[in-house]
């Protein structure tokens, strides 16, 4: 079936477009690419500051998960946690100025990365390709299935596959 055909390469695609993701990004920056997607949430609201349980919902990870790589990142000087003034059992999490700039980077390494894919493509194929993956994002979203939609979608737009 052509349906079952799609839906396998685009499982399949997803997957090596992810791992290949993580390896540049290891391979240039030192980071990996679940880390970069902590950084890009951070970096979208503003540097306000966010509870690991909510980066963990925005991404559809595990606590456990986010809090593994939380520990990791404050090792590097990427993020900071707070204490809530309200709430002393609360930590937040905000980005610091290296890590912004290890985010710009990261952004730069994968804009790179998918224009060279991108590149393959004429305009109006990138035209249609985006406007099939928003509807296909959408529908998804609207399903109501998974708390991830509103940050990959702004994450998605940041890096902006060469569009």
């Amino acid at each position: 079936m052509i349906l079952d055909d799609s839906c396998s390469l685009l499982t399949h695609l997803a997957f090596v477009i992810g791992r290949q993701a993580d390896q540049i990004l290891q391979e240039r920056l030192g980071i990996g690419n679940s880390q970069y997607r902590i950084l890009a949430v951070l970096n979208t609201d503003n540097n306000a500051l966010i509870g690991q349980k909510d980066i963990a919902s925005r991404l559809g990870q595990t606590e456990a998960s986010i809090s593994r790589q939380v520990k990791e990142l404050v090792n590097r000087g990427y993020i900071s946690i707070e204490t809530n003034r309200l709430n002393r059992r609360k930590h937040e999490v905000t980005l610091t100025d290296k890590g912004a700039r290890i985010v710009s980077a990261a952004m730069e390494v994968l804009r790179n990365l998918y224009d060279q894919s991108m590149s393959l493509l004429v305009d109006k194929q990138r035209v249609q390709l985006k406007t099939a993956l928003n509807l296909m994002h959408e529908t998804i979203c609207a399903s109501g299935n998974t708390a991830a939609c509103d940050p990959l979608l702004r994450i998605w737009q940041m890096t902006d596959l060469g569009t």
